[in-house]
């Protein structure tokens, strides 16, 4: 399924929510779904920064497809990883790169977040983001050679 696809069910399935309680609830069963990160994955080098609560992110490449792994400490955060693995995992990384964020304003997500929830999100899709660029540059590095 092409990310585009992915941000369109996504607005689809919050569309069907009429409250943001209920929204939110759907943001917290996301993150519930989602495995918890083996412990020897919860170090500083995964944590990501800027966030108010602890959030560990993995990634990695297989195939030119980018594997999302991660956890959170506090139950939103969570939720809110699991719509960006939910999104981003096992898609293309220049895909990724090529991307707007334009969907987490269409979600409403930018009126309901407190500050450091939103900047909590900006950073885990930075961070996405970052590890894509890195992964394209070595796959560019490798061609050369």
């Amino acid at each position: 399924m092409s990310l585009k696809t992915r941000k369109e069910n996504i607005l689809l399935d919050f569309g069907l929510f009429k409250s943001w309680e209920e929204k939110y609830e759907y943001i917290i069963d996301m993150g519930r779904s989602l495995p918890n990160l083996n412990t020897k994955y919860k170090v500083d080098k995964n944590l990501i920064r800027g966030c108010q609560a602890k959030v560990w992110l993995l990634c990695s490449f297989k195939k030119n497809k980018l594997y999302i792994q991660g956890d959170s400490d506090a139950i939103i955060t969570k939720g809110l990883l699991g719509l960006l693995i939910a999104i981003f995992d096992k898609c293309n990384p220049k895909e990724i790169v090529n991307s707007d964020d334009s969907f987490l304003e269409k979600l409403g997500l930018n009126k309901h977040l407190s500050i450091t929830r939103a900047n909590g999100i900006n950073e885990m899709l930075k961070t996405i983001r970052y590890y894509c660029i890195k992964h394209l540059k070595k796959e560019k590095m490798k061609k050369k050679f």
